[in-house]
């Protein structure tokens, strides 16, 4: 595989550049290119420029409205709700996130639902801005349908990931967390099947229910929750947070999230923002740094989340970037 080394800043420009071409407004478009930014520098290359291409190709077809303006709106006294209008998850969040952040200052709490959006791919994404406001961000969302329950072999959840961000007393985050309640994200499971190669046993069924090391026989079956029925029950917690409690669809009803046609994704996410110190004061940040020095004083361990450094330049497969530059024209 030959691979070029691209400055962030452009990974930006030519994916704005793209998404703008293909019918995003400009600010859609630079919030998408901010997020895909993001996943190149930290190695999160699923939810990266491995999306531009649908991304574009859904605005051509209207499976994602590129141009629509989110509507922000309080329901309740600490609930903050932005419909998405069927367009992108990343302009919704920036456009809800500072009424979210105001209130959960006054209240303590904030529970903020982004509604009817295209899918959000990284979901720590957004759980860091809120922690990088000086607050405690836990997220949801759903995805179609991929994961079976336990002894079944029928998808009814998606990978339906959860994250947290925890900020830290100096500013920043104190750690995080981003994963899918799957025992691994599908796109690990595409990536082997293009790559010829075999996945771990316990990550996937077969059509029959059986476990496999198959990709392809993997894609033709079904996924399985991290951790069996205890995975499963928080992909549950996230289906009901995603889905019921913003109105969106459930997994059962979304399509592909990558299929040039059909359906928008139609999907929620769901956010607490909780200030850290309500409750307890400053004894927050002493029992965070309990834990914190616990685990940093065992050699070869970290908080998750942390120890990691921002290039400034990525490698990128180069056919991956040959289609960027193509997309961006």
């Amino acid at each position: 595989m030959t691979k070029v080394t691209i400055e962030l800043d452009t990974v930006y420009e030519r994916s704005n550049a793209a998404l703008l071409r293909h019918g995003a407004s400009e600010f859609a478009a630079s919030e998408v290119a901010k997020a895909i930014r993001k996943a190149e520098a930290v190695g999160n290359l699923i939810c990266g420029l491995y999306y531009l291409e649908s991304y574009c190709a859904q605005l051509k077809t209207g499976r994602v409205n590129g141009d629509v303006e989110p509507i922000v709106s309080k329901p309740k006294t600490a609930s903050v709700m932005v419909d998405a209008g069927l367009g992108f998850a990343q302009p919704a969040f920036a456009r809800g996130l500072p009424e979210a952040i105001k209130t959960a200052q006054q209240a303590g709490t904030c529970a903020l639902a982004i509604c009817h959006s295209h899918t959000c791919t990284s979901l720590g994404y957004f759980t860091e801005q809120i922690a990088n406001a000086g607050l405690i961000g836990i997220g949801f969302t759903n995805a179609s349908p991929v994961v079976s329950p336990p002894g079944g072999n029928k998808a009814v959840i998606g990978t339906n990931p959860i994250a947290m961000s925890v900020p830290a007393k100096a500013g920043g985050v104190a750690f995080q967390f981003d994963q899918s309640t799957s025992a691994v994200a599908l796109g690990k499971i595409t990536m082997a099947a293009s790559a010829g190669t075999d996945i771990p046993l316990g990550w996937a069924v077969d059509a029959d229910g059986n476990p496999t090391t198959d990709p392809k026989e993997a894609l033709k079956g079904s996924l399985v929750s991290t951790g069996g029925y205890k995975g499963f029950g928080f992909g549950l917690m996230a289906e009901i947070l995603a889905a019921a409690v913003t109105g969106s669809v459930n997994s059962l009803d979304v399509s592909g999230l990558k299929v040039p046609n059909g359906a928008p994704h139609d999907l929620g996410q769901f956010y607490f923002l909780i200030d850290p110190t309500t409750f307890s004061g400053d004894a927050f940040w002493d029992r965070l740094a309990r834990v914190s020095d616990a685990v940093t004083e065992q050699e070869g361990t970290r908080l998750p989340g942390t120890g990691k450094t921002v290039p400034e330049r990525v490698e990128i497969d180069s056919n991956v970037w040959a289609q960027v530059l193509d997309l961006a024209g």
